[in-house]
């Protein structure tokens, strides 16, 4: 294993980490600000942000992925002042961007109320959180200078202070706007949101400001020069930057068809528009953040994905290319296949946990299958941007888009599925759009399937951990009962069916030789050492144990 591809690892890994961490905060943040605001002040909160994330993606447009991208294959070719302009072109764009979008929506707060959001309560939530959008558009600049670097600790420690930031500054502002009225605490909580794009910003500022030198250093040294046109460079962002914002568009546009679909289809079967809605916000409300969660590990493999990917494509090393794509997409198995294993046993005791409502179980249970696609589909997409192909997934997204909008249709119609058929189309859509990114990657870099490490080895550690998850789960409800309540005891026995799963899984993963010594040892602060102490034991099999 080079040590490049070493790095690429440790640094999707801790962006997954912070990633995790981020989105726990967030959980935890939301329980709170729902204490406190109650349903009609989360609903005055969530009025702002679909307005402010459709915004926010135009404000990017696809620019940081763009500049990531070009700025390492800059690097690659040891062409840094090159990359150093391409930063500026794209630093520049961002901030113009940010500040026209953010003006937009502070002074068309009314018209956004008015016409969109239909509640003029909406005003000062919306115009709170305006300033988000410029302080995270030029954020994302920076973040992109330390991507194209291959560097992902700045943008993972920016996550998470913006994270930290944000859920402070909201709950402060709450507390002390709530006597004054439900719209200013609603308008406190979403400027936490500004706050914490400031902190994040002003924290990489420093930390660019620090680390600038080195690429500099390297620029001053570099002999010769052959700069491209400023306006090549702006086309060549843009030729990169729109197709990833389109990409980033459809997802909520298919978000807005099930609006359209589901609860309809719900009535077609029978069932009242109360039943409808409610089933309709098991499915949105419940099931999928829990369905999205493990995509954060994804996610961050894609962010990395791009410039490295870009680096070896650059250098035209289809070796190198190849042997990224293959740990990516085997890490993606690897987490994905016993992530939705996991949801589909544990579905009715999650929900029970988190929403205490049983009855979402239905619903995850059916959408604990898309897991698997959806990771899979993240990760080939920072592969085909690396690639310089951003418009494919976005395409290959219409197309699952389109596929599951079909199917919702006729599925949720029928009254023994319900809204378990919108969920099953949702698996088959992301399925095709997961199948056509893998068909992309095979036919762009050679890449093929090797079963026994994406099948055989997590497969038969998965059902190994199903086994003993179930068996925990029963056995602490069978004999856990006389010594605690029940929501306890579900508490108590999900909590433990989980852990004994993820030790089962690994423990059997490392036996069968489904990871390698070189597999392991790439993670970040523990990798060598837990190398070394399951090679120890015996623990740690695979073809390149020495």
């Amino acid at each position: 294993m080079t040590d490049s591809s070493k790095a690429f690892i440790k640094g999707a890994t801790i962006l997954a980490v912070t990633g995790l961490v981020a989105r726990f905060i967030g959980a935890l943040f939301r329980i709170v600000l729902a204490a406190i605001l109650g349903d009609e002040g989360i609903g005055l909160y969530m009025y702002a942000y679909p307005v402010y994330s459709t915004l926010l993606v135009i404000s990017t447009a696809g620019i940081p992925v763009a500049l990531s991208k070009l700025m390492a294959e800059k690097i690659a070719l040891n062409d840094f002042r090159e990359a150093l302009r391409i930063f500026k072109v794209a630093f520049f764009l961002l901030t113009l961007t940010g500040l026209a979008i953010t003006l937009v929506l502070l002074l068309g707060a009314e018209l956004f109320a008015d016409y969109i959001v239909k509640d003029m309560q909406a005003v000062l939530p919306l115009m709170a959180i305006a300033p988000a959008i410029f302080f995270v558009t030029v954020m994302a600049s920076l973040r992109g200078f330390f991507q194209g670097q291959q560097n992902m600790l700045p943008t993972a420690s920016s996550q998470l202070l913006e994270q930290l930031v944000r859920v402070g500054f909201s709950i402060i502002l709450v507390i002390l706007l709530l006597p004054v009225g439900l719209e200013y605490a609603a308008a406190g909580a979403t400027s936490g949101a500004a706050a914490g794009g400031l902190g994040g910003l002003v924290f990489l500022s420093i930390f660019y400001l620090r680390s600038r030198k080195k690429l500099f250093r390297q620029a001053e040294k570099q002999e010769s020069h052959n700069p491209d046109n400023t306006y090549r460079i702006i086309a060549s962002i843009f030729r990169l930057a729109i197709p990833v914002t389109i990409g980033g568009l459809v997802i909520p546009l298919i978000s807005l068809i099930d609006l359209a679909v589901v609860p309809r289809q719900l009535q077609a079967a029978g069932f009242d528009l109360e039943t409808s809605r409610a089933l309709y916000g098991q499915l949105t409300g419940m099931a999928g953040p829990i369905v999205y969660f493990p995509n954060v590990i994804a996610l961050a493999l894609s962010i990395s994905l791009v410039p490295a990917i870009s680096e070896a494509y650059a250098l035209q090393d289809r070796r190198l290319i190849q042997s990224r794509a293959a740990i990516a997409i085997k890490l993606t198995v690897l987490f994905s296949l016993p992530s939705a294993i996991g949801l589909f046993l544990l579905a009715e005791p999650i929900t029970l946990l988190l929403y205490n409502n049983a009855a979402a179980g239905y619903s995850l249970a059916y959408m604990s299958w898309s897991v698997i696609p959806l990771c899979l589909y993240v990760t080939t997409t920072g592969l085909l941007q690396g690639l310089g192909r951003p418009i494919t997934p976005a395409l290959n997204m219409v197309y699952g888009g389109i596929v599951k909008t079909l199917f919702a249709w006729f599925l949720t119609a029928i009254p023994e599925l319900n809204v378990g058929g919108a969920a099953l189309a949702s698996v088959i859509g992301i399925g095709v759009a997961a199948a056509l990114n893998l068909y992309h990657v095979n036919r762009y870099t050679g890449w093929r399937a090797n079963l026994r490490e994406l099948l055989l080895f997590p497969g038969a550690a998965a059902i190994v951990m199903a086994i003993f998850v179930y068996m925990v789960y029963r056995f602490m409800i069978v004999y856990g009962e006389p010594f605690l309540s029940a929501g306890r005891l579900n508490v108590a026995a999900t909590l433990l069916a989980i852990i004994v799963g993820m030790l089962i899984y690994t423990v059997v993963l490392l036996m069968s030789g489904g990871l390698n010594r070189d597999e392991v040892s790439m993670l970040p602060v523990v990798g060598s050492r837990l190398a070394s102490f399951t090679k120890r034991f015996g623990l740690l099999k695979g073809p390149e144990q020495e």
